[in-house]
């Protein structure tokens, strides 16, 4: 299997989002001890803090969408990178709350800009059936560059100093930059010129497309159960040994980086992306039943459950996540690809500040029937993305105006 598209605008996507996603995987690792152990800020600020970035990257997806549709995907992308590397490095000045709040919003607001962007951008840049194929690269190219940062950190946080915490920011502000200067070599992305009347954010007021976002975000919440509820479930509820939870991410990561792309075949219409979603339920439903079994079962009987519900939810997140590129792409107006990624990302961003709630409460908070509602849920949002996607089809095709869907 290739690790890296051909060469072309897709190697080069490729090759910025390794850097970015370095700085990213710095980021994730340390960020919690930075804030509280260099910055000073409470656990609790931090949360909140974290909580009021996450709402405004929501709110801004579909607006900052529209701006890389009007002013072009690749300068908008460049500069939302620009910006997300000097805000990040602004953080060392951090010394208060209200300042980390700030910064942080600020920061959400960039990286909004920058999904939207990228999704615009690959939809100008790479030709239409291969936009889902380059998309399965970059996720598979996102898990190395955040398992690197992730090692990165770890020497930050092995020194415990504010000299080592500053650096580790500072190289993930330079990550930014560095993305930034690798895009420039991507070719210009013309921008589209607004539509002459009508409303300008037409993605908020196509209803089936923001069905299916709601749905995909809430579906997206299955990868809280792999970094929330799973660790805490094998340390606290299982005989499985801590060393597991190593072990699952591992297995994670492996099959992302492998398999993605692979994956992602038979996903470019939404009709076989639709298909994908369907049973990416199934297989994180069939997940949760075998992780909800292993709690109370010898260590042997509890560690191969743990490791076959790891290995089909790591299978459901791989349909999944094609199937959202698939759908997305195919969607959205050839004019309008910004604001359409932009939304669809927001279902995402949705999905990540549930996530906490809903799957700590369930799994841990009710255990074993917990784990099994979750599997209900999953399944349920999985089989009905087929029926709302057809629906999509049917508005798109019953308007002469609109670009026909491929169904």
């Amino acid at each position: 299997m290739r690790l890296l598209p051909p060469p072309g605008p897709a190697r080069i996507l490729t090759l910025g989002t390794l850097v970015k996603t370095v700085g990213r995987g710095l980021w994730l690792v340390a960020s919690a001890l930075f804030l509280t152990r260099s910055v000073g800020l409470s656990a609790a600020e931090v949360g909140a803090g974290l909580t009021v970035s996450a709402l405004v990257g929501v709110l801004a997806s579909t607006p900052t969408g529209y701006l890389a549709d009007r002013i072009g995907p690749r300068g908008t992308q460049i500069g939302a990178l620009l910006a997300a590397g000097a805000l990040t490095a602004g953080l060392v000045a951090v010394r208060s709350f209200p300042a980390f709040l700030l910064v942080g919003a600020a920061t959400a607001l960039a990286d909004a800009a920058d999904r939207g962007a990228r999704g615009a951008l690959i939809a100008g840049a790479v030709p239409a059936d291969q936009r889902v194929r380059t998309r399965a690269y970059l996720r598979a190219t996102t898990n190395v560059g955040i398992s690197v940062g992730a090692v990165l950190a770890g020497f930050a946080i092995a020194a415990d100093t504010r000299a080592a915490y500053v650096a580790l920011v500072l190289t993930a502000a330079a990550a930014s930059l560095g993305a930034a200067a690798v895009f420039t070599r991507l070719p210009v992305v013309p921008p589209v010129a607004a539509p002459a009347q009508g409303p300008r954010l037409v993605a908020l007021r196509d209803r089936p497309f923001l069905a299916f976002t709601v749905l995909d975000g809430l579906m997206s919440m299955h990868f809280g159960l792999l970094n929330i509820a799973l660790p805490l479930w094998i340390a606290g509820h299982t005989r499985a040994p801590a060393w597991v939870i190593s072990g699952v991410m591992l297995v994670n990561t492996v099959m992302v980086v492998l398999f993605q792309v692979r994956a992602a075949r038979g996903t470019e219409s939404v009709t076989g992306a639709a298909r994908a979603s369907r049973r990416a339920g199934f297989a994180i439903a069939a997940a949760c039943v075998l992780f909800a079994v292993s709690g109370g079962l010898p260590t042997v009987a509890a560690v191969g459950l743990l490791a076959g519900g790891a290995l089909v939810h790591v299978i459901g997140e791989l349909w999944h996540s094609a199937a959202g590129w698939g759908i997305s792409f195919g969607l959205a107006p050839e004019e309008a690809q910004g604001q359409y990624q932009g939304t669809y990302s927001m279902g995402y961003e949705l999905g990540r500040m549930l996530a906490p709630v809903v799957v700590t409460t369930l799994a841990i908070g009710w255990g074993t029937p917990g784990w099994l509602v979750l599997g209900v849920l999953f399944l349920l949002l999985g089989v009905l993305v087929p029926p709302v996607v057809r629906w999509a089809a049917r508005t798109r095709l019953s308007e002469p105006e609109e670009r026909p869907v491929t169904v």
